[in-house]
């Protein structure tokens, strides 16, 4: 299909920066941070296009997404890698820690996927990667709240994937677990399990469902998703 405009969301450090990265050779990567230096740092170093947004706004996310549009044409795939760490006992959280947490893991996805959504069925093919996390599929504790506002992603996905059947339009998931990233930093090393993977051979794998043709079937690391939309 030749180049094609990919948007990462999270793309300015850790699992999002190695996939802008392996991206940039041969695609337009339109990256979203929320921190504006961060945002000028990755743009310069990987030469692409990109702006600060916050994915808990929805003006921000609606504005980034018009801006690509308007720069290319059309939206070709979109790696949803922006997280928001929440950690401790519920009881013990500060209730802005919560509301950011939602904000970010919850709104956040639903607007990133529905602005996504909205273009690519405008030209009948796209394909969507959500970073989840292996916390959805096993509690532990300590992390409630995370595990709760990631679990929104994984049924959304889900949902959406069933919606779209076997339509050239893919919402896909991979559930990583922990990475050497800035994220980890904020979980700290009791959550770091024995066996681990590096960002850039996750992204490999993220970028590898990105690529995929309109007639591939769905493909979601732990799990396969058949073409019509049924696990």
């Amino acid at each position: 299909m030749g180049a094609r405009t990919f948007v990462v969301a999270g793309g300015t450090s850790g699992l999002g920066l190695e996939v802008a990265r392996m991206l940039t050779s041969d695609h337009r990567v339109f990256v979203l941070g929320n921190v504006t230096d961060e945002v000028e740092a990755t743009t310069s170093e990987l030469d692409c296009a990109g702006m600060t947004c916050d994915v808990s706004s929805y003006d921000q996310v609606a504005r980034a997404f018009a801006d690509v549009t308007h720069r290319y044409g059309a939206v070709d795939g979109l790696a949803h890698c922006a997280t928001r760490w929440a950690g401790g006992a519920l009881e013990e959280m500060a209730p802005e820690a919560l509301r950011e947490a939602i904000e970010v893991n919850v709104l956040g996805t639903a607007y990133l996927l529905r602005e996504a959504l909205i273009r690519m069925r405008e030209r009948g093919r796209g394909n969507i990667v959500v970073i989840g996390a292996m916390a959805v599929d096993k509690p532990r504790p300590g992390i409630p709240v995370y595990r709760a506002t990631k679990n929104f992603g994984k049924s959304l996905v889900e949902s959406l994937a069933q919606a779209e059947g076997s339509s050239g339009i893919k919402v896909m998931q991979i559930h990583p677990g922990p990475m050497h990233t800035r994220l980890q930093e904020r979980v700290g090393a009791e959550f770091l399990d024995e066996v681990y993977a590096e960002p850039e051979q996750v992204a490999r794998e993220v970028v590898r469902l990105l690529l995929l043709e309109p007639d591939d079937l769905y493909v979601s690391g732990q799990e396969v998703l058949r073409a019509d939309g049924r696990w």
